[in-house]
């Protein structure tokens, strides 16, 4: 262990900036790489190993030199200056995936976003007048076309629409929810906490699991504002329980001259069932033909598009929603109008959407085409020293959606030779792009449920970067 004077003799062989900058192998990084992440990663470097030296983790002055300073700088240059949100291969076959960015998008919402993002457009501009336009106008017509709809507006996710439509609708006063509908969504935002930041008053009724339309209705005697109703998209409530239906909450409102509200979350324009699905999730039209008022539901779950809170329903409540100063804090940018636009578009062929969404052809997918897959990648594996198998299991919709749905799929097991599986779910993750998997009983599994097929050789590549020993990878 070097003693305190040959650690200052050591320091003294640091390399200096300017010495490690001009190394061939630095300057070469100068192509690719902005000037100032190069400095950055070179001083990083040097601190690095100064550290190394005072912990007595370097004990030889070779270990100092400026190649050795140059090659670590080089790569931490280089992991610098990769993009922070970065493509990931989900293989957890949790389909709304929240972490991973929930919805993929389809490659016409691709297209009209860099077509949206390669110089301007009509987003707020009426062509065929040459006056200011709105920028609802983009999407407000395929809304209401495809729920019924009277009017529609966008924000930019569904926590900002309830939150916007309560301020809108209710600040100030008392909004009637049920306490089996208090519910928190991603992130720990509850809906209590919501409702307080739009201004409005909580007024619960009921119970955990039983609140009866009379629980509304002695509720009606104060200053209300709105009646909300939450739709329990990420749990259920089963067994002994009981809940007024949106057709007596609407005939409620419309006695005592309140509107209501129903918050969908997740919210899907097709029947759920159409994609193979046991469970009825109601959809925005039948909720909306049941006479809500309001219907908030989010553009990134079982719609399939862009992370957006969609509003919808009577078109003098949207007028004063849309007019609501905290709107514009609120609103969505060209990119997600683009890319909200294309899918809704895909919605007006059904069939068409089941097959071109990849969040819905993904869910509809089943258990037989997912095997085939599996077994047919499996065989790309037949070299590697693992054990590959298959698992019959299930995959999630995620995203705060369908709790109780159980797709029946398939999964590829890796067990590899003297590595563990968190080892090796490990060893994934650092591949570029990283794959995120699951364990299960001790394997690593692999659900190509959400894996696209033009990622298959993306995931091949990291399975044997996560399998193969460095010595090996080169043979």
């Amino acid at each position: 262990m070097p003693s305190g004077s040959s650690k200052k003799a050591l320091l003294k062989h640091l390399p200096k900036v300017d010495q490690v900058l001009a190394h061939s192998e630095v300057q070469g990084l100068f192509a690719s790489v902005p000037q100032l992440t190069v400095k950055r990663a070179v001083r990083d470097e040097i601190s690095h190993l100064r550290e190394r030296v005072m912990a007595c983790q370097i004990d030889d002055e070779k270990k100092l030199a400026v190649d050795v300073a140059a090659d670590g700088a080089v790569r931490r240059a280089r992991e610098l200056n990769k993009p922070r949100l970065r493509k990931v291969i989900n293989a957890t076959g949790v389909v709304l995936h929240t972490n991973l960015g929930r919805s993929p998008l389809p490659e016409e919402a691709i297209r009209q976003i860099a077509l949206a993002a390669s110089g301007y457009s009509n987003l707020e501009y009426d062509v065929s007048s040459g006056k200011r336009g709105s920028r609802d106008d983009l999407v407000e017509e395929l809304l209401c076309g495809l729920t019924g709809a009277e009017a529609a507006t966008v924000v930019n996710n569904n926590a900002a629409a309830v939150m916007l439509v309560l301020n809108t609708l209710a600040m100030n006063r008392g909004v009637v929810v049920s306490r089996g509908e208090l519910v928190e969504i991603g992130g720990s935002f509850r809906i209590p906490d919501v409702m307080s930041a739009s201004g409005s008053r909580l007024v619960e009724v009921g119970t955990t699991n039983r609140t009866r339309l009379e629980d509304y209705r002695r509720a009606m005697g104060g200053d209300i504002g709105l009646l909300l109703k939450v739709h329990t998209s990420n749990y259920r409530i089963v067994g002994f329980s009981e809940e007024a239906s949106i057709d007596e909450l609407v005939s409620l409102g419309v006695e005592g001259g309140v509107p209501v509200m129903v918050d969908l979350g997740s919210g899907c324009i097709v029947d759920m069932r159409d994609l193979g699905l046991s469970h009825h999730e109601p959809t925005v039209g039948e909720i909306l033909k049941g006479g809500a008022d309001v219907v908030t539901f989010s553009g990134d779950k079982l719609l399939g598009g862009p992370q957006a809170g969609i509003v919808l329903g009577k078109s003098h409540y949207i007028e004063q929603i849309r007019t609501n100063p905290m709107k514009r804090a609120l609103r969505v940018g060209k990119l997600t109008l683009a890319a909200l636009e294309a899918v809704l578009k895909t919605y007006m062929d059904p069939a068409t959407a089941i097959r071109n969404l990849p969040t819905l052809s993904m869910i509809a997918a089943d258990k037989s085409s997912i095997s085939q897959r599996a077994r047919r990648f499996a065989g790309r594996l037949k070299d590697l020293p693992a054990k590959v198998s298959f698992v019959t299991s299930s995959s999630r919709v995620g995203g705060g959606s369908l709790p109780l749905a159980e797709i029946p799929t398939v999964l590829i097991a890796l067990k590899a030779d003297g590595v563990s599986a968190q080892i090796l779910e490990g060893r994934l993750r650092e591949q570029d792009p990283p794959v995120v998997g699951r364990i299960v009983d001790d394997r690593l599994c692999l659900d190509l449920r959400t894996v696209s097929s033009a990622e298959l050789k993306d995931l091949e590549r990291a399975i044997r970067g996560a399998v193969l020993d460095p010595a090996e990878k080169g043979n």
